[in-house]
């Protein structure tokens, strides 16, 4: 019997996108391709793989039972014919792409670029701003890393919780909040301004000021952190932020930092790849530098509050 192991690359892609079209964009080919592809793979396994429902195709029951031994396949022919059994730094030619929360990349990212220019210095950074929607790039290769405060649901993908960090509120040298007793009933009658990608208005905090019986006024919404900053420091509106994560542009600006003056939990902090970097042994040590910039970073907000 004639085995064309190129199949199993196809498959695995095939069953970690759930698409044709998902699975032809990471392997870089044709969607009529991939296509072709499937069929050869439906004909060789007697089974359809993937079946359309609706405008979804959704993995055979036999898809989901091999599923995981086709990646674990691949993953060890990649590692067979690897040629990058020993992690060579001063060699090392590669080009990883980041994409971290704008808050993240400010505070860690000179850190970073210091730590992997001084060690690997053929190796080149790509850091990307969130965009306004989940999107797919870890799982389609195009991302090597990205932040999350949540632990990923979508199956394939790692993370690994680096800290957390204490929320607090941001405002401007003399705003009236800075006199007196920062009660809740105080916070919540304040005007405000979220940090949301998406531009939403509401977050965790509402909910938890919602328990003491009351609403705060939101009237804007950032799109990034360095948005909302600069708008606290030239009105009076309220900022609520991670104090680790936004430590160092806090200080830059000069913003006055207000305890919480009700609980909320810690907000946490998770590095995020995906499950066929685990053996590559230069993504690796690329999560070792990031992680160490952003323990440091944890570390230092720690002392100074």
């Amino acid at each position: 019997m004639q085995l064309d192991l190129n199949l199993l690359t196809a498959l695995d892609a095939l069953l970690e996108e759930g698409s044709v079209a998902g699975a032809a964009a990471r392997l870089h080919v044709t969607a009529p391709a991939m296509s072709r592809t499937l069929g050869r793979i439906r004909h060789a396994t007697g089974d359809q793989i993937l079946v359309r429902t609706g405008r979804t195709m959704v993995p055979t029951p036999y898809a989901l039972e091999v599923r995981a031994q086709v990646h674990d396949l691949v993953q060890q022919a990649h590692r067979l014919l690897s040629r990058d059994r020993e992690l060579d730094l001063t060699t090392l030619d590669r080009t990883f792409t980041i994409r971290w929360h704008d808050a993240l990349t400010s505070a860690c990212g000179p850190a970073l670029l210091t730590a992997v220019h001084h060690r690997a210095p053929g190796v080149r950074l790509r850091l990307l701003a969130e965009t306004n929607s989940d999107t797919p790039e870890l799982r389609r290769g195009e991302v090597d890393l990205e932040s999350s405060s949540a632990a990923p649901s979508a199956p394939g993908l790692r993370h690994e919780l680096i800290g957390e960090s204490r929320l607090v509120a941001a405002v401007r040298p003399g705003h009236p909040l800075t006199e007196g007793p920062l009660t809740p009933e105080r916070y919540a009658a304040a005007e405000h301004v979220t940090v949301s990608r998406r531009g939403r208005l509401r977050d965790p905090v509402d909910d938890a000021l919602a328990s003491l019986g009351l609403e705060r006024l939101v009237i804007a919404a950032a799109p990034s952190t360095a948005t909302a900053l600069q708008l606290v420091l030239d009105t009076d509106l309220v900022v609520t932020v991670p104090h680790a994560v936004t430590g160092p542009a806090l200080r830059t600006l000069g913003l006055r930092v207000l305890p919480l003056p009700f609980a909320m939990p810690l907000v946490p902090l998770h590095l995020v790849w995906h499950q066929r970097h685990d053996n590559d042994r230069a993504h690796a040590w690329l999560r070792a530098q990031a992680g160490s910039a952003v323990r440091e970073m944890i570390a230092e907000a720690d002392t100074a509050s």
